[in-house]
């Protein structure tokens, strides 16, 4: 009886940590940069919430258009959106 219950408990976690790539996976995939934009794309890494752009200059940007972003900071380092 407990054989079968710790082999029962194996498998769970076994399917569990299969299945954590693939939401990971699909977040990734979620969290993208636009199309028009040129520069480096780093959707993914920490930033402030709301920033939509790191300048040349180390500053965050938070403007809701891409054109004219980090224009007075040296243009745009990296988008994260």
């Amino acid at each position: 009886m407990m054989t079968r219950f710790r082999a029962g408990l194996a498998a769970v976690a076994v399917a569990g940590a299969l299945l954590v790539p693939i939401a990971a996976a699909s977040d990734a995939a979620a969290a993208s940069c636009a199309r028009h934009t040129t520069g480096v794309c780093k959707a993914n890494s920490p930033h402030p919430r709301g920033a939509t752009a790191k300048c040349n200059d180390d500053t965050y940007s938070y403007s809701a258009h891409a054109r004219g972003t980090c224009s007075h900071h040296r243009g745009v380092k990296y988008w994260y959106r």
